[in-house]
């Protein structure tokens, strides 16, 4: 009788088990990166001038999720066929090591972590189920792999070179895309200043320092103290500017955003976001804040979703486009969807057009829309990547 109830609960558990691999990590991505549909839509003119555009987009999320980067799939916001038909120069992937249970906007603490069950369920090497830096690193090798597999469609870039490369080919009528690797939050240095090294070696280019919570180098946003860079925090800063790696001051506390600003030499970003003079969140930059990113040259990416924008509409994306525009000029703002990082929007990364369409409604003209949509996220890289 035992040894039957034993096979009997071995069965449900090897079903259990079985269908947290196969079926899990599917429903829980498609659940957390909705696309609901846009009831607006881009004119002929709009459409017209997007194909001449270079796009770039400051971060998404794709990496942390199993799916092929490089095959369309049907749910989701990011892959290499829908960059093409977004006509995207070049796209910022992140890697995401850690989110805290039950994630929000006000205050979370940093001993809890949903990363490690969807490392775990996504059958990831065991090497990343405990280890955070581990994690960047495996979002790397991924990187790399789809850019190996993708018959140069895909291409890294990692240097002033790679950029330039990318620009030339794209004003040749190539359909490259560029692939740029960053990382969201300095917690996958797991306390170690060494550790930047291994990352940089592994491509990345950018950085936040940190995400959902206050980490050994700074205070989050979101976290629980909320303060500013620690003594490794500020090692960190020199230490990226001297590699080309750009700092992203995304999810960064307020406190930690002045450090930053007081602290760098190059120009700086907030890859995903929005401002709080169109939409009043937590987590959003103060114009006082954006007058600092400029002033070092930098440039604030604006997301497409309501946390950032307060809508999911592409003419709220446009209005807070606008508002940097007016306060610090063209110069210092661009595109940072967040895209894949369990956000509902209501276009993907193949109808961005629908963002050129908007900023045209918003009186934009061709020569600014160009620099929003590309044109100042190169100029930055162009400055902070290694030679």
């Amino acid at each position: 009788m035992l040894r039957r109830v034993f096979k009997a609960a071995l069965i449900l558990l090897t079903a259990a088990l079985a269908a947290l691999f196969i079926f899990g990590p599917g429903y829980v991505d498609r659940d957390l990166n909705r696309l609901n549909q846009s009831r607006f839509a881009a004119g002929k003119r709009a459409i017209a001038l997007h194909r001449t555009l270079a796009v770039a987009d400051l971060h998404a999320d794709t990496l942390m999720w199993k799916r092929d980067v490089l095959k369309r799939a049907d749910h989701g916001h990011v892959d290499v066929p829908r960059l093409a038909q977004g006509n995207v120069a070049l796209q910022i992937f992140s890697s995401v090591t850690k989110t805290p249970r039950d994630q929000n906007y006000d205050a979370n603490g940093s001993d809890t972590d949903n990363i490690t069950m969807l490392a775990f369920a996504q059958l990831q090497p065991p090497r990343t189920w405990t280890s955070l830096l581990e994690r960047s690193l495996w979002h790397g090798q991924k990187l790399d792999r789809a850019i190996a597999r993708s018959s140069e469609l895909l291409v890294a870039v990692r240097t002033k070179r790679d950029l330039a490369v990318l620009l030339a080919d794209r004003a040749k009528g190539k359909p490259t895309i560029g692939a740029l690797f960053s990382v969201e939050g300095l917690q996958n240095l797991e306390g170690k200043r060494e550790n930047l090294e291994r990352l940089f070696g592994a491509g990345v280019r950018m950085a936040g320092l940190t995400h959902f919570f206050d980490n050994e180098v700074a205070g989050s946003m979101h976290g629980l103290k909320k303060g500013g860079l620690t003594p490794l925090g500020r090692q960190l800063i020199a230490d990226m500017e001297a590699k080309g790696i750009t700092i992203d001051i995304a999810h960064s506390s307020h406190q930690a955003v002045a450090e930053i600003l007081a602290q760098v030499r190059k120009p700086v970003v907030s890859s995903h976001g929005g401002v709080q003079a169109t939409c009043k969140v937590n987590r959003n930059l103060t114009d006082q804040e954006i007058k600092g990113v400029a002033r070092t040259g930098g440039v604030i990416g604006i997301g497409y979703w309501d946390g950032a924008v307060c809508t999911t509409s592409p003419q709220s994306v446009a209005k807070a486009i606008r508002h940097v525009r007016d306060l610090v000029g063209i110069d210092h703002v661009g595109l940072g969807s967040d895209y894949d990082g369990a956000t509902t929007v209501e276009f993907d990364t193949s109808n961005l057009a629908l963002v050129t369409q908007a900023l045209m409604n918003e009186g934009f003209s061709e020569k600014e829309i160009a620099k929003v949509m590309g044109g100042n996220v190169f100029r930055v890289l162009a400055q902070n990547l290694p030679e």
